[in-house]
């Protein structure tokens, strides 16, 4: 008796995860198809920001405006590849020159360098929440996996304009370049678009209008990276 009800516990368990993993998987292409046509109407990021300004009673407003490819910066667009990921126009979602520099460099003892590709962080920040754990870099590679088969380099790029955060609460190139800059995000200069690129790794300690010396010298690094993979005639390959 006790083994035959264990078998039903059991049964009921695998329908259940069953299930639960086909509803997931439904749902996850469901959405990713969805935003391949409709903005997404906020990123996983932007709720954290808002869950973290009512636990500790800090207000935080976001700040947003959608803008399309067309009205985006090709100075943006060229900069935060030039800076984030250059080969993102032939990648399928992951670098893998990066991912073996990455694990060369952790064998030999070196600090960790990164590797996310631009199509893994638009992935993060619009379905996922922030944090190093094996699941959520295991749905990390789902979901970069479905943008890549689901979208365009196009529109990868540009919900990555649109969501990635510049500052507490500035999300996306339009309020980025008018929260910095007065301007707006269709007519930021090469100085400007890459001074927005080279805080993106510490948005929110670093600043674009008034740069650091470190922020300063990846700026100019991203300008001549720019210029080497040929100007913004480059956007061309996407």
């Amino acid at each position: 008796m006790v083994n035959r009800a264990l078998r039903r516990v059991l049964r009921l368990l695998w329908r259940l995860v069953w299930r639960g993993a086909l509803a997931f998987v439904l749902l996850s292409v469901a959405l990713v198809w969805l935003f391949r046509f409709v903005p997404p109407p906020g990123s996983m990021v932007m709720v954290e920001r808002k869950v973290q300004s009512w636990v500790h009673r800090e207000p935080i407003t976001i700040q947003r405006q959608w803008r399309s490819w067309d009205n985006l910066s090709n100075n943006a667009k060229l900069a935060v590849i030039a800076a984030e990921d250059q080969r993102f126009p032939i990648h399928r979602g992951f670098d893998v020159v990066e991912l073996r520099r990455a694990w060369e460099a952790s064998r030999d003892g070196s600090r960790l360098r990164g590797a996310s590709t631009l199509s893994q962080q638009t992935a993060k920040n619009v379905f996922l929440w922030s944090g190093r754990s094996w699941l959520r870099k295991g749905l990390e590679a789902w979901f970069t996996l479905l943008i890549e088969t689901f979208w365009s380099k196009q529109r990868i790029l540009e919900v990555y304009l649109n969501v990635a955060e510049w500052d507490t609460g500035v999300f996306g190139l339009e309020a980025a370049a008018d929260h910095y800059f007065g301007a707006s995000g269709s007519a930021l200069t090469e100085r400007q678009a890459s001074l927005l690129a080279a805080i993106l790794p510490s948005p929110r300690t670093r600043s674009a209008s008034r740069p650091d010396a470190q922020v300063e010298r990846r700026g100019q690094w991203i300008r001549q990276q720019m210029r080497n993979l040929g100007g913004t005639a480059y956007l061309e390959r996407l």
